[in-house]
């Protein structure tokens, strides 16, 4: 007999999830106006050549290197800084209340299907970022995570919505909340490298810039990488078991597990090359931007374009 479905708490998910799209916009929008006129460039601009007089009689004219001041953070940006912060925190709370009330208006965990799947997923993007703050500097990556949490979630509500309903038998399992969970929570930290990794390219170093050193960039990305790739191993022997108790095996060569598998091997290479072969920098960087793209692929190309055993993401057409 199908699951009743809560259709006031399945309307009040989406609507929430409608408004936190535009909260994180709005935070987006505070963090983009500090980071554009209340940070201070981190390399100075090249020095400017006057020409002063030198001597009593003021006859002789040479050349001084002046570098000229730069101008101070501006404080009204500042303040819109801490109001995104502020946003952030409210988008946050309304995308965890949106994944909440799907889960109780369907009586199940909220993610088995692609919409609650990549919902979940920009809230643990933003998660990690929040937390990350608390303890780290890095309120420069306001804008561009909140940029991509509003763009997951405007994706997902766009092309990726169904209704509220029950799931197919497979992931009627307590494995679901081990696995996924792990798998979502890991790729929250890997969005989040992403994000930081894309941005060392972007910057250059010797040049004026808003952001930090690529140094600081890279070594964002590689902690959040440190830290998520246990999760993400952990998901992968988790999804491995689960396929034991729901298929009698535990690997297949489903599309999925192999793409979960590659993107391990992925991000491992980059942690062995760093840590064995001294990798540092540009190199580094594009290795890890790889395995980005394989974790992309994973989550979202896998199951929407390949078909498999994991093919239940209910992908409208």
């Amino acid at each position: 007999m199908p699951a009743q479905v809560n259709e006031g708490l399945a309307t009040l998910s989406d609507q929430l999830i409608l408004a936190t799209v535009l909260l994180y916009l709005a935070a987006m929008i505070g963090y983009a106006l500090e980071l554009a006129f209340g940070r201070v460039r981190t390399a100075a601009a090249a020095p400017k050549r006057e020409l002063v007089s030198v001597g009593a009689g003021g006859g002789d004219v040479l050349p001084e290197s002046r570098t000229e001041p730069e101008a101070g953070p501006a404080p009204w940006a500042v303040k819109a800084g801490g109001v995104a912060v502020v946003l952030s925190w409210i988008a946050w709370a309304g995308n965890l209340a949106g994944i909440l009330t799907r889960g109780l208006a369907v009586d199940r965990w909220p993610w088995g299907n692609m919409y609650e799947f990549v919902v979940a997923i920009c809230f643990a993007a933003a998660t990690a970022f929040l937390v990350l703050l608390t303890r780290q500097p890095i309120r420069f990556l306001g804008a561009f995570v909140t940029l991509t949490a509003a763009l997951g979630l405007g994706f997902a509500v766009l092309f990726l919505h169904v209704q509220a309903g029950p799931v197919m038998p497979a992931l009627h399992s307590y494995w679901i909340a081990i696995h996924v969970t792990a798998a979502i929570v890991s790729s929250g930290l890997f969005i989040l490298a992403g994000v930081c990794a894309i941005l060392y390219l972007i910057r250059k170093d010797g040049r004026p810039s808003v952001l930090p050193s690529r140094a600081d960039l890279e070594r964002i990305a590689h902690r959040a990488i440190v830290i998520s790739f246990p999760i993400w191993t952990f998901a992968v022997i988790a999804g491995a078991l689960w396929a034991d108790r729901a298929w009698g095996r535990y690997w297949g060569w489903d599309p999925k597990e192999v793409w979960a598998f590659v993107t391990w091997v992925a991000y491992a290479a980059y942690l062995h090359a760093r840590a064995t072969a001294g990798w540092r920098g540009k190199a580094a960087i594009i290795v890890s931007l790889v395995a980005f793209g394989c974790l992309l692929f994973n989550l979202i190309g896998v199951n929407v374009f390949i078909s498999g055993l994991h093919s239940y993401a209910d992908v409208p057409h």
